[in-house]
């Protein structure tokens, strides 16, 4: 069986307030993975599927947009 890659993407224009995992990190379904903000508005990105975190493609500060790939998960 094939390992299948999980994405996690922006939902919305967002700057990068922290990045929780590293590479290799095993991350649970309902883990945090990052904090962004919008408009003032701290926002949790929640990883929605368990899995080793592959790649990390963004860094505190970074601006994202909608549809941004944040982390891979494998």
């Amino acid at each position: 069986m094939r390992n299948r890659a999980w994405e996690i993407r922006a939902e919305m224009v967002a700057n990068v307030l922290s990045v929780d995992v590293a590479v290799g990190d095993a991350v649970a379904a309902g883990d945090s993975v990052l904090l962004l903000e919008s408009m003032k508005m701290e926002i949790p990105v929640i990883a929605e599927a368990g899995g080793v975190v592959r790649a990390v493609k963004v860094s505190v500060g970074d601006v994202v947009q909608e549809g941004d790939l944040l982390v891979e998960l494998g």
